[in-house]
């Protein structure tokens, strides 16, 4: 599907668009009287934020006036206004610096998608049934507004949860502000591409509760285990533009990557080495890395709080000597030896972790581990290394690593629900099988949803309020990593809205005003847009335009998408100190080998991160990096595994764990160590719109519900699994390999 193609949504007749051939046309639309003046044929480049993934890289917007199909006092219609033609990064944004990936890209469809729900809808039918009828705005706050009443009646205001993926800035602020003054606990996080792992091994050894930052531009080593930090993890825009100049050479030196992980990632295929380590080894294999360095003396002795939270650091280290661990992790001693001497001869060096060896029961470990590496290396806080972005309190906002649900405890907290309200979260398809959260949510007497698409866990609900698209919003965000910078970013709406939806921020806060009392009280703002004001206005106290008119000051920050300042430094704090010291301990697996012969590890998706944007057609026809594939989910396997069980490129497979089974096209690589079986998120959805549903396998049904120790976060690649050559299958490539007809697809 062809960008025009898609931003054609109606024709000029009046006639409902055929999107790419998928739809009929089914009703004659009304022409309604343009809302706003109009330039033809001229231009504007708007600011704006990217909400696709957790980095927050600013947008400039093309907007040009057009035709769009519309919702209007519950009539569709045409009407001719300004729409958003063409996203590009913002170049002033200190994350990405006028970057932005193909999934920033897509953000536009959001706006225009023609499965979105286009006004408030109230449950018809059994629940989970995808029966809705639509109401108006008046009756759906009325009975959100007489639910809630109806809580603090009977003293059960502790019943009202809310539950959304990551909330930052005034967003999560005034949720947090909202449950406070209601009686209600925290909101509930839950966010499969969250690393709360990490931040807490930060707390521990830095005494920062945050994802890291790096100083890639001027590194000269970079050795990573399993963190795609050019792809899909923590901040891949700004993280891929610093190690362009890390390549590019500084002063004549080019750096060097190392890149430590099982299956080969987009950044194991731009790494200088690439190094097949045994699962959940990542911990060992670091601080054999330190023991070398420590044993030869090649860098000082550190004494920092990472150091000392592993035991008897330095001699405990030598049970980490590369012939003790070589088998354990499965690189040979002589090449650990080798890229440890490298790694002490090349500063500055940097050692990130992330992904699958913190999604181990030993995660905890294997990022403490890490952590003591980069202390010994001399790479915290300096340059070249690994820092903390500095963050500004402003407003009510929330902490980065507060109120995540971590394992079993989001259906036991769903279990005490009277009404849920739901944001930007779908647990019922990103979670493990063995948290039942299908069977805890049914239990829940009311179900409110601010969804814009109907998702696997929205389908559940018994009301839904959908939310502006962000190219409609008001947006706010303070990056928690990506930049040496204090950020804070706010961009005003782009564009009208096109349907009758309402933002979620300006419907919570209206609801807050019928409840009345404290809860009206403390959120006195008439809409988002105040509030935001409010909460940036004493910026400007340390601000270089401190003399400015308070108005002109908020209009430059709209104009200019946010409001940032070099030399504001991250306030330190002292790390946690918690006894006993971190042991080395090896990763838990559900499965015996011996039925389950092959480790299982689902990985992000390049085009649907954990499946939130498989409905965007462009994203369904993005090939993938590695293998080009598209359309589809696939089953990747080691060339000598598959030999070994007459597997052949196309074959259909059945993958099974003690949780569940699934089949799947298999691709078999390379870039895959022979014991391990990989499966990209993201496909297998039962709802989410035409371009998702019924497409491909869901690898989350086969994830055993086993935690990280110390943590209780989801130890999502703790997992085994057998694999059985079942008939033939046909995956959809961008050249090459197997093909798939595109009538096929579009039958689908």
């Amino acid at each position: 599907m062809e960008r025009r193609d898609f931003l054609k949504v109606t024709v000029l007749t009046g006639a409902t668009a055929a999107l790419g051939g998928c739809e009929k046309p089914v009703q004659t639309l009304v022409r309604f009287l343009p809302e706003q003046d109009l330039v033809p044929g001229v231009a504007e480049w708007k600011p704006s934020l990217c909400t696709l993934c957790p980095a927050g890289c600013g947008l400039i917007v093309r907007i040009m006036p057009g035709d769009a199909e519309v919702l209007r006092n519950g009539k569709p219609g045409v009407v001719q206004m300004n729409l958003a033609k063409k996203l590009e990064g913002n170049p002033a944004h200190p994350i990405n610096r006028g970057k932005l990936c193909a999934r920033g890209q897509a953000g536009l469809q959001l706006t225009y998608h023609p499965d979105r729900i286009r006004n408030p809808l109230r449950r018809s039918g059994p629940r989970g049934a995808g029966a809705f009828e639509a109401v108006t705005w008046d009756e759906a706050m009325n009975q959100v507004v007489a639910k809630l009443h109806e809580l603090q009646s009977q003293n059960q205001a502790d019943g009202l949860r809310f539950l959304s993926g990551r909330l930052r800035g005034q967003r999560g602020g005034l949720v947090r502000t909202f449950l406070r003054a209601f009686g209600a606990p925290p909101a509930l996080t839950f966010d499969p591409l969250d690393e709360p792992v990490l931040r807490r091994a930060n707390a521990l050894s830095f005494g920062v509760a945050k994802l890291p930052s790096f100083d890639l531009a001027y590194a000269r080593y970079v050795i990573s285990f399993g963190a795609d930090f050019l792809g899909t993890w923590n901040s891949p825009v700004a993280q891929a533009i610093g190690y362009g100049e890390m390549r590019q050479g500084q002063a004549g030196t080019r750096g060097n990557l190392v890149q430590v992980e099982q299956r080969m990632s987009y950044t194991g295929a731009n790494a200088d080495e690439w190094i097949a380590s045994r699962p959940g080894t990542e911990g060992a294999f670091a601080l054999s890395l330190a023991h070398v360095i420590l044993r030869d003396k090649l860098r000082p002795l550190s004494d920092s709080d990472a150091t000392r939270l592993i035991p008897g650091w330095p001699s405990g280290l030598l049970d980490y000597a590369p012939t003790t661990v070589a088998n354990l992790i499965g690189v040979p001693a002589s090449r650990i030896e080798r890229v440890a001497r490298e790694l002490a001869s090349h500063p500055p060096a940097v050692v990130i972790i992330g992904g699958a060896p913190l999604a181990h029961s030993n995660g905890l470990f294997n990022a403490v581990a890490a952590n003591a590496l980069n202390s010994l290396l001399g790479s915290v806080g300096g340059r070249g290394g690994i820092y903390f972005s500095p963050q500004l309190p402003v407003g009510e906002v929330t902490d980065a690593s507060e109120n995540v649900v971590s394992g079993a405890q989001l259906p036991a907290e769903l279990s005490a629900a009277k009404l849920l309200m739901l944001c930007g979260a779908n647990p019922v398809f990103a979670a493990p099988p063995g948290w039942n959260i299908s069977q805890a949510l049914d239990k829940i007497p009311f179900i409110v949803s601010f969804a814009s698409f109907v998702d696997e866990t929205t389908s559940l609900a018994d009301l839904i309020l959908p939310d502006h698209s962000p190219l409609e919003s008001w947006l706010d965000d303070i990056p928690e990593s990506g930049s040496p910078t204090a950020i804070v970013t706010v961009a005003p709406p782009v564009v009208t809205p096109l349907h009758d939806t309402r933002a979620m921020p300006d419907v919570l806060l209206a609801i807050a005003h019928q409840v009345g009392g404290t809860v009206a009280k403390v959120l006195p703002a008439e809409n988002f847009e105040q509030m935001l004001q409010s909460a940036i206005a004493p910026l400007q106290k340390i601000s270089p335009d401190s003399a400015l008119d308070p108005d002109k000051f908020w209009a430059k920050v709209q104009q200019q998408g946010g409001w940032w300042a070099d030399g504001v430094k991250a306030r330190p704090s002292a790390p946690t100190r918690e006894k006993p010291l971190l042991n080395s301990t090896s990763p838990k697996f559900e499965g015996d080998a011996g039925k389950f012969a092959f480790f299982f590890q689902p990985y992000i998706s390049q085009s649907f991160l954990d499946g939130a944007l498989a409905h965007l057609p462009w994203m369904q026809e993005l090939p993938d990096v590695l293998s080009t594939a598209m359309w589809g989910t696939w089953v990747e396997m080691n060339p000598k595994a598959a030999a070994a069980l007459n597997i052949e490129q196309g074959d259909l497979v059945e993958v099974r764990s003690q949780e569940g089974n699934l089949r799947a096209p298999v691709l078999i690589s390379p870039g895959i160590a022979p014991d391990l079986i990989a499966m990209p998120l993201g496909q297998g959805h039962k709802s989410l719109g035409r371009y998702a549903r019924d497409r491909g396998a869901n690898p989350m049904s086969l994830v055993a519900p086993i935690q990280v120790d110390e943590v209780g976060s989801l130890a999502w690649a703790a997992t085994r699994v057998a694999v059985s050559k079942v008939g033939k299958a046909q995956l959809a490539m961008f050249s090459g390999g197997l093909f798939e007809r595109p009538s096929e697809l579009e039958q689908r």
